[in-house]
């Protein structure tokens, strides 16, 4: 009973924290008593909850005016969100162009956590087409996507995530943390990452870094398709139309790179 009323008072704080945002989003400043009043509570418990949220950078006081206001922290958070809206809005055209140019499905990944995130997708033009990716939550180390990614992150978090225990899918898997190292070295000098009946028996694919504006590499685009249509000995040539097909995602997000590159 005790648990249940814990929870419920949380829930109740999270809903009154929430609301208190959509008020100053519509009224741009209110005062203390102001937030109390509209949510019918002390304002003692207002200004708790206004203390949580400027300590998260999401409200600030006006010493000045005795006001609350929003703050920074809510643009961070709509630029992550625009972020990953602008990359889909991008990166789908190019997904169905590359689809039909390859003839096999095409995927745009994100990482989130210790996982790759397909976004989009497009079908290839074969008659055997691939099940539907999109949401699905695949793995970093088995996955041409997920080695992408997983090539381009902080050295730390790499060591971080080749430290945990990697899963076998097949017998091509590799679970070799000194051995996917030195794969990922390749990856990030050739400009593209492979998967070779690794994570499915019968299923090849290739992938490719997608940069923002920044040339942080923010996503990946792949093309995976079975292992008779899209053989070992085929893979380069399609990676070369990935990797042209990437740059162009890139390149939609404000990416240009430098002279030296």
């Amino acid at each position: 009973m005790l648990t249940s009323m814990a929870e419920h008072d949380r829930v109740q704080s999270v809903d009154r924290a929430v609301r208190i945002l959509e008020m100053l989003a519509r009224e741009g400043e209110l005062t203390v008593g102001q937030v109390a009043a509209e949510l019918e509570v002390h304002s003692s418990t207002a200004s708790r909850l206004i203390d949580t949220l400027a300590a998260r950078d999401l409200l600030e006081r006006n010493v000045d005016r005795g006001n609350v206001r929003l703050a920074a922290g809510l643009l961070r958070l709509a630029g992550a969100t625009a972020s990953q809206l602008d990359l889909t809005t991008e990166a789908q055209p190019v997904c169905d162009t590359l689809a039909a140019e390859v003839g096999e499905t095409t995927n745009a990944a994100i990482l989130s956590g210790d996982v790759a995130i397909n976004v989009c997708q497009a079908s290839g033009t074969s008659s055997v087409s691939m099940r539907n990716w999109i949401g699905q939550r695949t793995v970093l180390h088995a996955t041409s996507s997920g080695k992408v990614l997983l090539a381009h992150v902080e050295n730390h978090q790499r060591r971080r995530l080749l430290r945990q225990p990697l899963q076998r899918f097949t017998s091509a898997t590799r679970c070799s943390a000194e051995e996917l190292r030195l794969e990922l070295t390749r990856v990030r000098k050739q400009g593209w990452a492979q998967s070779v009946e690794e994570y499915e028996d019968g299923l090849n694919s290739v992938a490719a870094p997608i940069r923002d504006h920044d040339g942080k590499v923010i996503a990946s685009l792949s093309a995976a398709g079975p292992t008779y249509r899209l053989s070992p000995e085929r893979l380069p040539q399609v990676a070369a139309t990935v990797v042209a097909a990437a740059d162009e995602v890139s390149t939609r997000m404000g990416y240009r790179p430098r002279a030296s590159e």
